[in-house]
């Protein structure tokens, strides 16, 4: 897969729309559910945990967890050029569903 094909994916899903972020361009419903490297090489997917730990274990080369507290939420770097377009749009399909899930509300801090 390709950083252009990749982009035609994550827009086919309805509602998705697509913005810069930093160096890379976002796509999101609600809220960012991928992100795509301005070299088009990767992208980063959101994922659960579970999704994460399933689709690493299942092809190691293409899915990886972003190394840091982003990757304890879900986020999952995916190698563009390993991966194919129906495992892709599977997974892509996923981060665009839970980008309908409300956010968990996080606890006020006190000032």
């Amino acid at each position: 897969m390709t950083g252009p094909e990749f982009r035609t994916l994550a827009l086919s899903f309805a509602g998705t729309t697509a913005a810069p972020h930093f160096d890379r361009t976002a796509f999101k419903l609600h809220r960012t559910f991928a992100t795509l490297a301005g070299d088009g090489g990767s992208a980063n997917v959101l994922l659960t945990p579970d999704e994460q730990e399933h689709y690493a274990g299942l092809r190691p080369r293409v899915f990886c967890r972003v190394p840091n507290k982003w990757g304890d939420q879900g986020w999952t770097t995916v190698t563009l050029t390993e991966a194919d377009a129906g495992l892709l749009h599977t997974v892509l399909e996923s981060a665009w569903r839970a980008a309908h899930r409300p956010r968990r509300s996080r606890p006020r801090r006190k000032p």
